[in-house]
């Protein structure tokens, strides 16, 4: 059986998600690591940056919102992702079009359950009906705008009885991540900066010049599977089912359709490489990357030992969310924070004199290109927490 080191790992890692060798453009990033995760907006522009040569905010705009190359769109674990179109489709088909019904069902209920709506499923198609012709009619629209029109999107929903977030939120709130996940409607720019998650909303139709590509779900899950493999592997079925949000039978599924090859990891576990990627990877120069929040590389596996040590509980908060981190040659060192206009940095494990050097000088490019920007990650950690409350 081939054996596959958690040394062969990291250099698989520093290569296929462009970290030890930044590449020239944004499209290819979204593109290879299956997309860039979009829940914290900051994250998105931080891990591009960290990959792309010579990159600025205006070049994953470009790609964004004038050359709409890339969507921001709901994907795997019900998690928003900044994809390729080729992966919208994909994404939407191996894994958001089974969260739509059941999304469409429980709002349906809640709206009974509140006494919005007798028959809660009427209502929602009257109110998409109602939205999605005001945004054909506006082109683009937030959902302050689109509830000034529509008297139906301004009622309130009671959520999180009994708990610490208990609150209302807006029914255009529900209404449009249902269409969204629905693959009607699309997030468009930002309103402010590129930290802010206020978006304007479009028609997919009319943002993408089209709809998405049809694709039997069967199909998507495979190719998305393989995909996974050829950025991800080795992983394990568990890592697959976990990454994607799928049930184990249906991880099964979709791998059973691929030709792999079962390989042994140094912890005595097994995993999986497509049959054609089995060649050794050459090994690249000493390299370090400061990766935001909820990176796609720190989320990709359900099994992190490997890469990230022991350093899960400084490192990631109760829901498992993880914070910045810094890299070293594909595993975590440590980890860092933005602090007043510095960027505050904590090892976790020794590391030689010229890594340490190197993530220096790594957090001084960092610090000069935020500038005056600031930011907070929107799922705080504990590291991240206490290197905050130092003032500089």
């Amino acid at each position: 059986m081939r054996t596959v080191s958690d040394l062969e790992r990291r250099t698989r890692l520093a290569r296929r998600h462009h970290l030890a060798r930044p590449v020239a453009h944004v499209d290819t990033v979204a593109a290879d690591l299956l997309g860039l995760h979009s829940s914290d907006p900051a994250s998105v522009y931080l891990a591009a940056r960290a990959r792309v040569r010579r990159f600025m905010p205006s070049d994953l705009e470009r790609s964004l919102y004038e050359e709409r190359s890339l969507v921001r769109m709901l994907g795997m674990r019900r998690t928003m992702f900044v994809v390729t179109r080729e992966g919208a489709a994909l994404m939407d088909a191996a894994c958001t079009q089974a969260l739509a019904s059941g999304e469409r069902r429980r709002f349906a209920g809640i709206l009974e359950e509140q006494a919005i709506a007798p028959d809660g499923a009427a209502w929602i198609t009257r109110a998409a009906r109602a939205t999605l012709a005001e945004l054909a009619a506006r082109g683009e629209a937030t959902a302050a705008e689109l509830s000034r029109s529509l008297p139906e999107l301004r009622q309130k929903l009671h959520v999180g009885a009994g708990k610490k977030w208990e609150g209302t939120v807006g029914v255009s709130t529900r209404l449009l991540f249902l269409l969204a996940a629905e693959g009607r409607i699309v997030r468009g720019r930002p309103l402010g900066s590129w930290i802010s998650s206020q978006y304007r909303w479009a028609l997919t139709t009319s943002w993408l010049d089209g709809a998405l590509a049809t694709i039997a779900p069967s199909i998507a899950r495979a190719e998305l599977a393989r995909c996974y493999l050829w950025a991800y592997g080795p992983a394990t079925l568990v890592d697959l089912a976990w990454w994607t949000g799928w049930t184990q039978r249906t991880a099964k599924a979709a791998i059973g359709a691929l030709d792999t090859t079962v390989v042994a990891l140094d912890d005595g576990s097994n995993a999986m490489l497509l049959t054609d990627d089995l060649a050794p990877v050459r090994r690249p120069a000493p390299w370090v990357a400061f990766l935001p929040a909820l990176d796609p590389t720190v989320m990709g596996w359900k099994s992190r030992g490997w890469y990230l040590g022991d350093h899960q509980e400084a490192l990631f908060d109760t829901n498992g969310n993880a914070g910045p981190t810094i890299w070293a040659d594909g595993h975590i060192v440590g980890g860092w924070a933005q602090v007043g206009n510095e960027i505050a940095i904590r090892l976790l494990e020794p590391v030689a004199v010229e890594t340490r050097q190197m993530i220096k000088r790594e957090a001084a490019r960092l610090r000069s290109w935020l500038g005056d920007l600031r930011f907070t990650p929107r799922f705080r950690t504990p590291l991240e927490r206490e290197l905050s409350a130092v003032q500089p």
